[in-house]
């Protein structure tokens, strides 16, 4: 161990004239069916309109992207597994998401991901034996009813932030050890499952709480809200977010209801929300909150995930907090379901542990002297920061490393689906004319954030986009002697409608309209490789990979760039041929 945590990279054939190389990640962009053709099947059905008729469902294949169909009729163009127990999660039948992806494009290997972790904590009982349950829940206070346990995370079975199995094994073990008053504070989902199942999740939790309460047992849902303007804010985008959720679940603070589908039903008939837009909203019992956080409680947010649990995070443990105002500030025993990120020690309390990711790309190249540049918008900027470098805050060195961070827009992505691909592309361009770096990613958000709307319009719009950005980079990539690695870190704009699992076609609802699919996929990824002819020698894909995923994206890195690949990474998708024949002028 001591031997690999000292690995360094050593030039074999070092990149000369200020050659550079680029990694491009389209987020969300899937590689389903390319061969299909849309057209094909204009037909009326069901009263559809044509134009809503022909659908697959797949906006990358409606999107206009002719620099993307370039790419992908090159020799160099292969796909990539980026789902399941490619990128650590428990099984193929996990769609992969942008937090375990870009772990494993950045450390050049697989580690068993948040899911897989506490899944085998929970079977082996592990979690329940250790010092922060123990701490938070394990306390006495708990157990003569003085004070109440709260659990707060995100209810469904996506298993890209949580699984709803994970909460019914904390409840189950918070009665074993004996607490007796239980509050919860549940968010719904519609993202990473179907945009309107929240009322298939909260039939399970009411029959599990129906079963598990007793006369010294009493476990409650008190407040709740959809994800995405309720608690779980990223990357500090809009922290009004993370306040509605602190107002209702801590203070209580919120509209009124009778119960958990009270709500949701009643509120979707007022407003066609999908689950992960519903507002903030309190259970009320006796004209009373049912569970506001009161002093010396004990809280665990069970998302596993980490991005957008930090701020909750801090907003509930942070002294000097200055985010907003928080009207009461009750002390409380507070735990994750993991450590969110380790560099801050945030929380310092966790019932499992996170992957120890180590020797990442981006450390082996500070080592190295090598100067990076990494760019994303708001949404996705700490995918190519803080998960690609391993969950891990910061830099590795600041004179080496350059990053550039461009406010998302503060409204709903279908309204502007070109996001920042624009500003992106500005900047990475001139970037590369500067020669400000050596080795680059950046990470084009538009084909997951607008393909989670469930807007089929929107999305084709979104790639389109992406593939005008990507188009001005390989132009640039020319004029500038830059390599281009093109890919996906998951699926989801390819596949925007629920297909049937047996005839591929899409399943339309009672009204005849397409049902909505808003999470990722399982579909490969696409990767290319742009612009070697730049080389002394000629390159070419390894044809004996078949199972090649994204962990495998950064030895090819280093194969470009000329150094020695470490034995622990995946090995290079690429191989190098002849030297070419110097042509004489």
């Amino acid at each position: 161990m001591t031997q690999l945590k000292s690995f360094q990279l050593n030039r074999i054939s070092p990149l000369s004239g200020n050659k550079k190389i680029l990694t491009i990640v389209m987020d969300g962009v899937g590689y389903t069916n390319p061969n299909a053709n849309i057209t094909s099947e204009l037909k009326n059905q069901k009263g559809l309109l044509p134009s809503e008729a022909f659908i697959t469902g797949n906006a990358v294949n409606a999107a206009y992207t002719p620099n993307l169909d370039t790419l992908i009729s090159s020799s160099l163009f292969r796909t990539l597994k980026a789902h399941g127990t490619a990128v650590g999660l428990p099984s193929d039948d996990d769609m992969g998401n942008s937090e375990v992806g870009h772990n494993a494009l950045g450390a050049g290997r697989v580690f068993a991901q948040g899911a897989k972790l506490v899944n085998s904590a929970i079977h082996s009982g592990k979690i329940f034996e250790g010092i922060a349950w123990k701490q938070v829940v394990g306390r006495e206070e708990l157990k003569n009813k003085k004070n109440t346990l709260h659990l707060c995370g995100l209810l469904s079975d996506g298993n890209v932030h949580s699984h709803i199995d994970h909460l019914f094994a904390l409840i189950k073990g918070a009665k074993s050890e004996g607490v007796q008053k239980v509050r919860l504070h549940v968010l719904l989902d519609g993202r990473d499952v179907g945009p309107l199942t929240a009322t298939e999740y909260i039939l399970k939790l009411d029959s599990f709480l129906k079963e598990i309460n007793s006369n010294h047992f009493d476990c409650k849902v008190a407040s709740g809200g959809g994800r995405t303007f309720v608690t779980m804010d990223r990357y500090e985008s809009d922290w009004s977010i993370v306040e509605r959720g602190y107002q209702a679940h801590i203070l209580g603070e919120g509209r009124g209801f009778s119960s958990l589908l009270n709500a949701v039903e009643t509120l979707r008939q007022e407003k066609n929300y999908y689950d992960q837009d519903l507002p903030p909203f309190v259970i009320i019992d006796q004209g009373k909150p049912l569970g506001t956080v009161e002093e010396n409680d004990s809280f665990i947010f069970f998302n596993f995930r980490g991005d957008r649990a930090i701020e909750i995070s801090r907003a509930l443990t942070e002294q000097n907090f200055k985010s907003f105002p928080r009207k009461r500030f009750p002390k409380i025993y507070y735990a994750g379901m993991m450590q969110y990120d380790g560099d801050l020690k945030l929380p310092e309390l966790f019932l499992v542990t996170p992957p120890a990711i180590d020797r990442t790309l981006t450390e082996l190249l500070c080592n190295a002297s090598v100067k990076q540049f990494a760019c994303s918008e708001t949404q996705k900027f700490g995918h190519v920061t803080y998960f690609w470098n391993g969950n891990r805050s910061g830099k590795f060195n600041a004179e080496l490393e350059n990053y550039i961070e461009i406010p998302s827009d503060l409204i709903p992505f279908q309204e502007r689906p070109w996001m920042k691909s624009a500003e992106i592309a500005d900047i990475t361009i001139k970037n590369m004319y500067d020669n400000s770096f050596e080795i680059g990613r950046i990470n084009f958000a538009n084909g997951d954030m607008v393909g989670h709307s469930g807007d089929f319009a929107a999305a084709v719009l979104s790639v389109a986009a992406v593939d005008l950005a990507l188009g001005r980079i390989m132009k640039a990539a020319k004029e500038t002697n830059t390599i281009l690695i093109v890919v996906a870190d998951h699926g989801n704009a390819d596949e925007m409608y629920e297909l049937d699992k047996k005839t591929k076609k899409v399943i339309f609802d009672d009204n005849g309209k397409p049902k909505l699919k808003t999470s990722h996929t399982l579909a490969p990824v696409p990767c290319v490789i742009y612009n070697t002819e730049i080389l002394e020698k000629n390159v070419s894909l390894k044809t004996d990979m078949p199972n090649a995923g994204l962990a495998n994206i950064a030895s090819t890195i280093l194969d470009l760039a000329g150094f020695n690949t470490p034995d622990f990474y995946e090995p290079s998708l690429i191989e190098f041929n002849s030297e070419k024949k110097k042509i004489l002028k």
